[in-house]
């Protein structure tokens, strides 16, 4: 498989993994919000920034090597 294959593969991965967890995130927010509103909003910012996260090291990585 060429570079690009592997690139889009690994993309594809990375976005069914946090599709999966969009997905189920409305219901564990309303579980951690019973405890706490602060951390239920933490953890919805802690998602967004983790998903631009792992396509910053990626993209980082992936320089590196060429």
């Amino acid at each position: 498989m060429s570079g690009d294959g592997r690139a889009a593969v690994a993309a594809a991965i990375i976005l069914a993994a946090f599709g999966l967890a969009a997905y189920f995130m409305p219901t564990v927010m309303v579980a951690v919000g019973n405890r706490s509103t602060f951390a239920a909003g933490a953890l919805a910012v802690l998602f967004v920034a983790a998903f631009f996260l792992v396509f910053f090291l990626r993209a980082r990585s992936q320089n590196r090597r060429k």
